[in-house]
């Protein structure tokens, strides 16, 4: 006889024969004994539990079968949108194939099927955490250019996050960014302010360097319920090591190419001197320090007004300016200027850019990637700050104090 029906028919007799004896002895319920059974687990658990309200949208979501398997699983939120989920091999567990959005209210049925039969459906309906605000990241080259996924930069690019909303907690936001190496380099990251954060390496990447950045900021909250609006990710290469040096002493630009020099270039940078205008100063140095090239346009128009200096004063100009690479946050260029190739390798006449012949200014806009490093030597003026794109001068010891973790 199958095994089933025995315990079956025991499991009857037993029952009646305490039912008969609990009737003869007392009208009252029968005292829990050590050991007895408790009230049986429903078949089916859904988390999170019905009523829920204010769940992280990334906190673990699952249907699971606690007997038997699952045979149906529906989610949806609110408007009716269908949420698409995995179900494992075994058809035990279930859970959403995609992160749960803010703000809404889903709703998830199961059913399911066990050796005694079908069971549920069994329902829970939950609400997600509605966010106060929330803020994108942009992962730039200090010039704004997207770090491309694919793209090749040179050895001095830096890894800009900049986020659309001021950040009240650094700490955490930084936590969620991270930057990887191939092979590996120690860096750090230095915050700008309160939505610009910058990553460099202690020293330049090797050239074919793989650099991987993520920023894992959704369903993170950064302080006074400001939320990660998405995350986002980006994986590029380092090209050769492109490397120029711009000496006053000699006026000429020297440029490197994994270490060998391929080209010399007459230059003439700022006149130096100051003029105060409506209360500011506004210097004509090219400012020593160690850049990075951040883009370039050709032409682009130059105006002295963006930066203080009216277009009809004595100094001022607006024109268009052909084969113009960028190395400053404050317009810094090298650039063509065939009206100064006088000037270019013996004296200093720009209002603080790198005058070039039309040869080797296209030369240059050819050559250079975002990234690429231009060193000036030898010059006046205060030295090249962060915020003018001078990350690499630095030192170490300081940047990584611009890290809100330590």
């Amino acid at each position: 006889m199958p095994t089933g029906r025995i315990r079956s028919g025991v499991t009857a007799g037993f029952a009646v024969v305490m039912t008969l004896t609990v009737a003869a002895c007392s009208s009252s319920a029968p005292e829990s004994r050590p050991g007895a059974p408790g009230p049986m687990p429903a078949p089916i658990a859904i988390t999170p539990g019905s009523g829920a309200d204010d769940i992280d949208p990334l906190a673990p979501t699952q249907v699971s079968a606690v007997e038997g398997q699952l045979t149906s699983v529906t989610m949806t939120n609110e408007q009716g949108k269908t949420v698409e989920g995995i179900l494992t091999p075994d058809k035990t567990t279930w859970k959403p194939a995609e992160p749960l959005g803010y703000g809404h209210t889903y709703t998830v049925t199961a059913e399911g099927l066990t050796i005694t039969g079908k069971t549920g459906p069994t329902t829970s309906t939950f609400s997600t955490l509605t966010p106060h605000n929330q803020t994108k990241v942009y992962l730039t080259t200090t010039g704004g250019t997207p770090l491309a996924d694919g793209a090749t930069f040179g050895v001095g690019a830096v890894v800009v996050a900049h986020f659309d909303e001021d950040i009240p907690d650094r700490a955490t936001a930084e936590k969620h960014l991270s930057v990887t190496t191939d092979p590996p380099v120690e860096g750090s990251w230095y915050w700008l302010d309160d939505r610009n954060v910058h990553w460099r390496p202690r020293e330049y990447y090797a050239p074919g360097t793989k650099v991987s950045v993520a920023a894992n900021i959704y369903g993170k909250e950064l302080g006074h319920g400001l939320y990660g609006q998405e995350d986002t990710k980006t994986t590029f290469t380092i090209g050769a090591a492109h490397v120029s040096i711009s000496d006053d002493n000699t006026k000429q630009i020297q440029v490197f190419e994994n270490g060998k020099l391929i080209r010399t270039m007459p230059t003439s940078m700022g006149m130096g001197g100051s003029e105060v205008v409506a209360g500011k100063t506004i210097t004509f140095w090219t400012q020593p320090g160690i850049y990075t090239v951040m883009n370039k346009a050709n032409p682009v128009i130059m105006d002295s007004s963006t930066y203080g200096l009216p277009i009809n004063s004595r100094l001022g100009y607006k024109e268009a300016i052909g084969w113009a690479t960028r190395i400053s946050t404050d317009g810094i260029y090298l650039h063509q200027l065939d009206s100064t190739i006088w000037a270019q390798g013996n004296s200093n006449v720009s209002h603080g850019c790198l005058n070039l012949s039309g040869e080797n200014a296209r030369w240059f806009f050819d050559f250079a990637v975002p990234g690429d490093v231009v060193e000036i030597r030898n010059t006046g003026g205060a030295p090249l700050q962060v915020w003018q794109n001078g990350d690499w001068g630095l030192p170490w010891d300081e940047w990584v104090q611009g890290s809100a973790l330590n």
